[in-house]
C-alpha cells in the first residue's frame, strides 16, 4: 500500500511525532510506501486568503469557492497546495496524526484542509441534479481509498464515553471522520486514540504498549472494517432535501449514529 501521513504537532519530541516516526518504521518494514507531511516543520500556510489564488483580482471581493474552483480547474493553485493534493491522489491510505486541542484539530491541520480541499478536487465533484447530489459522503475523488485519525487526548478514556464529561469520542471526531474524511469519499477506519497523555502520564512501559497496539492497527489497515457511514446517493436519504428516510434508524435512536448503517443480523453497530 501507499500511505500518506499528515502530522500536526509543533514539537518533534512529542508523543504524536514519536508515534508518527514509529508508524513509518512499521509500515516500511511491512513493505508499504510512505510519505509524510510534517506541517509545522514545513511551515505550512494555514490561512486561506487572496495569495492562494494567482488570478484573483484584489480589487474585487474574495469569493473562496469561485477562486478555488477556478484555480484548481486552471492549474493555477500554489505549489504547496498542489504538492499535498498529489500526495493524496498517490496514497491508498491517509492518516491524520494530531493532538485533540479544544475538542478539535490544531489550527494548522484545519488550515491544511481549508487550502488543500479545493473546489473540484475534494468538494463540488460531479453533477448535481434534482434526484442526485454531487459526489460526496462516500463518493468523490477519494472513493476507494481509506483514511484514519491517530489522536492523542489529555483526558482519561472514561471522560470520552456517553456519560463522560467530555462526551463520546466518536461524536467529537464526527466533524473530521464524517465531514472531512468521508465527505470526499474515503472509507473511514475507526480512530486510533491514545488517552491520558498529559506530561508524565506516558512512561516507557506504557509507550511500548501503545506502540504494540498501534502496530496491530497499522498492519491491518487494509482489512479493518470502516465506520459504516451511510452514503449520500445510495437510497438512504430523500432528494433533494437530504433527510434520512424514516424507519432506517434503530428504535429511539437519535444523534449522529443514525447516519451509520447497522448490520441486519444483530441490529448492533459494527463501529
Amino acid at each position: 500500500m501507499k500511505v500518506f501521513i499528515v502530522l500536526a504537532h509543533p514539537e518533534p519530541r512529542s508523543l504524536n511525532a514519536s508515534l508518527a516516526k514509529y508508524a513509518v518504521e512499521v509500515l516500511e518494514a511491512a513493505g508499504h510506501e510512505v510519505k509524510v507531511s510534517d506541517l509545522y516543520r514545513m511551515n505550512f500556510k494555514s490561512t486561506v486568503d487572496g495569495k492562494d489564488f494567482r488570478e484573483y483580482n484584489s480589487e474585487e471581493p474574495l469569493k473562496i469557492f469561485d477562486e478555488s474552483k477556478r484555480a484548481y480547474a486552471g492549474g493555477t493553485q500554489t505549489p504547496d497546495v498542489i504538492a499535498e493534493q498529489e500526495k493524496m491522489k498517490w496514497a491508498d491510505v491517509l492518516i491524520l496524526i494530531f493532538p485533540m486541542w479544544w475538542y478539535g484539530m490544531p489550527a494548522i491541520l484545519k488550515g491544511w484542509v481549508d487550502r488543500v480541499y479545493a473546489a473540484g478536487f475534494a468538494y463540488w465533484v460531479g453533477k448535481h441534479t434534482p434526484t442526485r447530489a454531487t459526489d460526496r459522503f462516500g463518493e468523490g475523488t477519494m472513493a476507494g481509498k481509506r483514511a484514519m485519525c491517530m489522536v492523542t487526548a489529555g483526558g482519561k478514556a472514561d471522560h470520552f464515553n456517553a456519560r463522560g464529561i467530555a462526551g463520546p469520542i466518536d461524536d467529537l471526531l464526527w466533524p473530521i471522520n464524517h465531514g472531512i474524511l468521508f465527505y470526499p469519499g474515503y472509507d473511514v477506519l475507526p480512530p486510533f486514540v491514545t488517552y491520558n497523555t498529559f506530561p508524565g502520564a506516558v512512561d516507557d512501559k506504557r509507550f511500548e504498549q501503545i506502540k504494540a497496539d498501534l502496530k496491530e492497527r497499522l498492519l491491518t489497515l487494509d482489512t479493518t472494517e470502516p465506520i459504516p457511514f451511510r452514503k449520500q446517493n445510495f437510497g438512504d436519504y430523500t432528494m433533494p432535501e437530504l433527510q434520512l428516510k424514516p424507519g432506517l434508524e434503530q428504535e429511539g435512536e437519535t444523534g449522529f449514529s443514525i447516519h451509520q448503517r447497522a448490520p441486519k443480523a444483530t441490529g448492533k453497530r459494527s463501529a
